[in-house]
């Protein structure tokens, strides 16, 4: 499933509120991807975890097209490796990103902070600062 689907997320920050006053929240937002082998199994099956733009370059090297799952608010895809296994691939891309940080104003909170910064992708910023006036 996706890395983090809006759902899941609301409902962490549905309980957060009632423990912890909105305004002293920071938002987590992810800035990484997962490719996943299949079938899973669980226990066995391991993820990679790559950045958003590696998932993008997967994408293209195999021609496969991006899909977006409107209830998790993510965009996926599946391709073939050389080996013949099929993978499927979670990530964030602009669309994923500006539904998680448009969080931050609906539910008061102070910011968002993200993990990994260490993978560049350009469309976290100019999501951030589209939305934001970031200090």
């Amino acid at each position: 499933m996706a890395v983090a689907p809006l759902p899941n997320v609301r409902a962490v920050l549905d309980y957060a509120v009632t423990e912890i006053p909105p305004e002293k929240i920071f938002l987590g937002v992810p800035n990484y991807g997962y490719d996943w082998p299949l079938p899973f199994i669980q226990g066995t099956t391991r993820a990679q975890s790559i950045s958003n733009q590696r998932a993008i370059e997967l994408a293209i090297a195999h021609d496969v097209a991006i899909q977006y799952d409107s209830t998790a608010q993510s965009p996926f895809f599946h391709y073939t490796a050389k080996d013949g296994t099929v993978h499927e691939v979670w990530f964030e891309d602009a669309r994923s990103l500006s539904a998680k940080l448009r969080l931050i104003a609906e539910y008061g909170f102070l910011g968002a902070g993200f993990w990994n910064l260490m993978r560049p992708f350009s469309q976290t910023w100019l999501v951030a600062d589209s939305l934001y006036d970031i200090q």
